[in-house]
């Protein structure tokens, strides 16, 4: 079995012995009218429109492969009719169009242009979010409280402590919560986790480095860091390239090296 066949049927059988182990949510107690309904005759949980369990199998099977072929980048590609074409040429002992090799060409030039499309779409993404920080940048600095740093950091100071400040090399216990520019929701969150982070600062964003150092224990501040002091284009998909981020950071307290070994 070649590379790419052997993978797609991997992923296909593990989606379905995955989907076949998941426990179906239990009816309330005392419900027997609908406990029966749902009841099929051999005392095994009824599907409408899918009365046996081949059918059943064969539905799942097909939303398996209907899941992964509905993604934007691959619908437009594929032609849903010539699917089922093949699909039957292999299940019903057909001759197919193309023999193993030519299908395994075309699949990997087809994933060629895939990650060149996925590519070229991050690119632009990184285009435009960068061009939007920048803009936002510029727009609030000219905003009353706000201060900017020589490497371009802004910050606010929301609550002035009287602690010490941390050092590069400290850690720190901080309470906070990150969001993108035109994000509602926090994409990361110390407040919903119901617990404050401790962290080194060598192990933070550069933007984070240079902030916490500004803080004295005790104070409340909000960060816009610019890209280039956050992940830049190497960003994880929840936040997206060149994303300029904005922090509420509470310092709670500084963490020496060695502290609690």
């Amino acid at each position: 079995m070649k590379p790419f066949i052997r993978a797609t049927a991997l992923a296909l059988a593990t989606t379905v012995a995955l989907a076949a182990c998941e426990k179906p949510a239990q009816k309330p107690a005392g419900d027997a009218k609908t406990t029966e309904a749902d009841k099929a005759a051999d005392g095994k949980t009824a599907y409408p429109g899918l009365p046996t369990e081949k059918e059943q199998v064969s539905y799942a099977i097909g939303m398996a492969m209907g899941k992964s072929l509905s993604e934007p980048e691959v619908k437009d590609e594929v032609n849903l009719d010539t699917v089922v074409k093949a699909l039957r040429a292999q299940v019903d002992g057909g001759k197919p169009l193309l023999n193993e090799e030519q299908a395994q060409e075309i699949m990997q030039a087809f994933g060629q242009k895939m990650q060149a499309k996925m590519v070229a779409k991050a690119m632009a993404e990184a285009q435009e979010n960068q061009k939007k920080g920048d803009a936002f940048l510029a727009e609030n600095a000219k905003k009353p409280g706000v201060k900017t740093t020589a490497s371009g950091l802004q910050y606010q100071v929301l609550t002035e402590g009287k602690g010490a400040k941390p050092k590069a090399t400290d850690g720190v216990k901080v309470h906070y919560q990150g969001t993108v520019l035109d994000g509602k929701e926090p994409f990361d969150s110390s407040y919903k986790r119901g617990e404050p982070a401790v962290m080194p600062l060598q192990g933070v964003i550069p933007g984070w480095v240079e902030g916490l150092q500004l803080m004295p224990v005790g104070s409340k501040y909000k960060f816009w860091i610019p890209a280039k002091l956050a992940y830049g284009e190497q960003a994880p998909p929840t936040i997206g390239p060149n994303q300029m981020l904005i922090f509420e950071v509470e310092l709670l307290d500084i963490v020496k090296p060695g502290a609690g070994k």
